[in-house]
């Protein structure tokens, strides 16, 4: 006997429990008894975590200093202010920020250097990049993606390597800090380390140079160009092998791009010899090469030294949204208590009332 599509029962399905949907299952029944202690529990879980996010972020010490040299504040004015009339500003262009600490800036220390109005985040912005070129790959170097116009290639035809509109803004102002240790003593430099300042798996996985052609670098980078806004091009950003082209330190922390229009990247941390525990006492000076011009997107530059703690960075935001769901939840666990407390009483006297 042979079947056919119109046979009865020819498209039925197996009789399986899986198919015949007469698997197992479990309902839960949300009872007032079982989902008003869940409220409350939850609200004071989270309030309790926000508390201790928030005092801990309070507890963080900061010491910032606006540089972006707006007309008639501060040193910085007369570099900007010539950066304005000659993007980039001058080559060597440098003013200074002197401080005094009363007592220990408890370490660690970690200095940040923070841009506003800067839209990382813009769209177009975001993917004007070449991840194959910056993983190294050769042919990437010669045959950048379209994605990177209007930094793709330069007005010769040459491939632009990094290219890109991240690559192409990269930051490049640079720090150094000074310590006065006595009274009216000399300044030494304050070591600052600019190792591991980026992602782990940033530098030792997503960027990587091309291959070095006869031990060389540069030989590697033939026949490519440096970013338009760059003095230099990407094989001469260091003098360490270890940290140039597309693996230089700096480079690779911007091109990990920001989701707010404010935002602050590590520079360095502070934490060698006599500074391990943080920045004695005592007067400072932080000598600030300026190259890089904001004033005329309406942009702000700062400096910013920082601690840490066992939650990161000074970020009150975080114990204030935990505060906030926390207290909601208990509020809505009050009102839901209310409501159940009102609804029984009236089942009760209807109740009454019958017998």
């Amino acid at each position: 006997m042979t079947w056919s599509a119109s046979s009865p029962g020819a498209n039925q399905p197996d009789n399986t429990a899986f198919t015949q949907q007469r698997l197992p299952a479990w309902q839960p029944l949300l009872s007032a008894g079982i989902v008003l202690p869940l409220f409350f529990c939850v609200g004071l879980a989270f309030i309790g975590l926000g508390l201790g996010l928030y005092y801990s972020s309070n507890g963080i010490k900061e010491l910032e200093y606006d540089y972006t040299g707006d007309p008639g504040t501060g040193n910085c004015s007369a570099c900007a202010a010539a950066g304005e009339r000659v993007a980039p500003p001058p080559a060597n262009c440098s003013c200074q920020w002197c401080f005094s600490l009363p007592e220990l800036f408890q370490g660690p220390v970690f200095l940040y250097y923070e841009l506003s109005n800067f839209y990382q985040n813009n769209r177009r912005y975001v993917v004007s990049r070449d991840d194959a070129q910056l993983s190294g790959v050769a042919s990437a170097l010669r045959h950048p993606v379209n994605e990177c116009a209007p930094y793709q290639r330069n007005r010769a035809g040459v491939p632009i390597a990094p290219c890109g509109a991240i690559a192409n803004s990269l930051f490049n102002d640079s720090f150094k800090l000074l310590h006065q240790r006595l009274p009216g003593g000399a300044y030494v430099e304050v070591p600052l380390d600019r190792t591991g300042i980026a992602w782990w798996t940033d530098y030792h996985v997503k960027f990587h140079n091309p291959e070095p052609i006869n031990g060389s670098l540069k030989l590697a980078f033939q026949g490519t160009a440096k970013p338009p806004n760059w003095p230099r091009p990407a094989y001469d950003l260091s003098p360490d092998p270890n940290n140039t082209g597309f693996v230089n330190q700096d480079f690779v922390v911007w091109m990990r791009t920001a989701a707010l229009p404010t935002f602050r990247k590590l520079y360095a941390r502070i934490r060698h010899g006599n500074y391990s525990a943080g920045l004695p006492r005592g007067a400072y000076c932080v000598n600030i090469t300026y190259n890089y011009p904001v004033l005329s997107f309406g942009g702000h530059k700062r400096i910013i030294f920082s601690s840490i703690s066992w939650m990161g960075g000074k970020n009150p935001f975080l114990g204030i949204a935990y505060l906030a769901f926390g207290s909601l939840c208990i509020v809505t666990g009050f009102v839901m208590l209310v409501v159940y407390i009102r609804h029984q009483d009236e089942n009760g006297d209807g109740e009454d009332d019958e017998e």
